[in-house]
């Protein structure tokens, strides 16, 4: 089992990084968290579940244990396989997929593309009550002493970074592009995209 990687980043999609871990690069699909806090280039630290089938095996990648768990956690949901909770994780920090959770907000989670909302009604029928309240504040970073965590963006700029990431751009560049728009004075999330287009991402 392949649990940590730590290496440089190749290259980046929408959805994997390639890291290179002593002359072996690794494809692995990560959670935003883990594309907010690297780019390439950049040496990334993640902690992995490997995912192995018939017709191959799958990596897929975390900023945190804390976030590896709350996938862990996802994917034990009868009907929610790796692909789609790596999806959820990408869509939303994993603070904001625990609080969802906590507070049963289904119309949150359903609106993560590929997952409907009667699948959004079994996550949290079947995890309420199972992710503490520790998990809800440290889930998108190492601990409590740790801060903001660097992935967690208000609701607004998630919505800018999920209009990017539609555009064709992956999360980590996205997230940096929406932050050097507010820096450079965009307010509206419309002011914010248009900055980050500008800007060429």
């Amino acid at each position: 089992m392949i649990a940590y990687l730590r290496g440089r980043v190749l290259t980046t999609t929408a959805e994997t990084m390639i890291v290179d871990v002593n002359g072996v690069g690794y494809e692995v699909y990560c959670s935003g968290g883990a594309f907010a806090k690297v780019g390439n280039g950049d040496t990334a630290e993640l902690y992995t579940y490997l995912q192995a089938k018939e017709d191959g095996m799958t990596l897929f990648g975390f900023a945190s244990l804390k976030e590896k768990e709350l996938f862990l956690k996802l994917i034990s949901v009868p009907g929610v396989g790796p692909k789609l909770g790596i999806a959820v994780l990408s869509s939303m920090s994993g603070d904001d997929f625990a609080a969802a959770v906590a507070t049963a907000d289904v119309k949150r989670l359903s609106a993560v593309k590929g997952l409907g909302k009667k699948t959004a009604e079994k996550i949290v029928l079947e995890l309420h009550g199972k992710i503490s309240a520790a998990e809800v504040i440290t889930a998108g970073g190492g601990g409590l002493s740790d801060g903001m965590p660097e992935d967690r963006l208000p609701a607004a700029d998630e919505d800018a970074v999920a209009a990017l990431m539609g555009l064709g751009f992956n999360r980590s560049d996205s997230v940096r592009a929406v932050r050097r728009a507010h820096e450079s004075g965009a307010k509206t999330t419309e002011e914010v995209i248009m900055s980050a287009l500008k800007s060429g991402v």
